[in-house]
């Protein structure tokens, strides 16, 4: 049996962030968690990229554009949507899951989904450095080891 499993060492490492700009006091947050796991991980900051689009719907597109040009190991997609009285709310959550996990599939490399879909901006505010921790953190993380697992599945597959 073999078993495959990814590692978060970062060295060597090339990352992309797509950020949005809606609710920017907490994106920046979450984009400031994401660069402090990836430093602490190995990864210099020359290796980092960070693409501000103005709201979460936007992510899809540049971070597919991001990943498409083969110059990064993985791409790490950060926003808030909060809840409102319309199904605003809905249409640009489900959008932006459902493009970044597009922008994977179709270019091989992993995008990482962290976008807060949240009924209110305090339950945002609690997971970019507040009481629950920083998704950006856990997203940085995540991003390294798909990365490092995607490298060891195509070792596999080429032998």
């Amino acid at each position: 049996m073999t078993v495959y499993e990814g590692s978060t060492e970062g060295a060597g490492r090339r990352v992309a962030i797509v950020a949005a700009r809606f609710h920017e006091a907490v994106t920046a947050k979450l984009v400031e968690g994401a660069q402090q796991a990836l430093k602490a991980r190995g990864v210099v900051d020359d290796d980092v990229d960070v693409a501000w689009v103005p709201g979460a719907f936007e992510i899809p597109f540049v971070a597919r554009r991001l990943a498409a040009t083969g110059r990064y190991h993985a791409v790490i997609c950060l926003g808030v949507v909060v809840r409102g009285e319309t199904l605003h709310f809905d249409l640009v959550a489900e959008g932006a899951a459902d493009g970044i996990a597009r922008a994977a599939r179709d270019t091989g490399v992993p995008v990482i989904f962290e976008v807060l879909a949240v009924d209110e901006l305090a339950l945002a505010e609690a997971r970019a450095g507040g009481s629950h921790g920083n998704r950006g953190w856990d997203a940085a993380e995540t991003a390294l080891s798909m990365a490092s697992l995607v490298d060891a599945l195509a070792t596999r597959e080429a032998t």
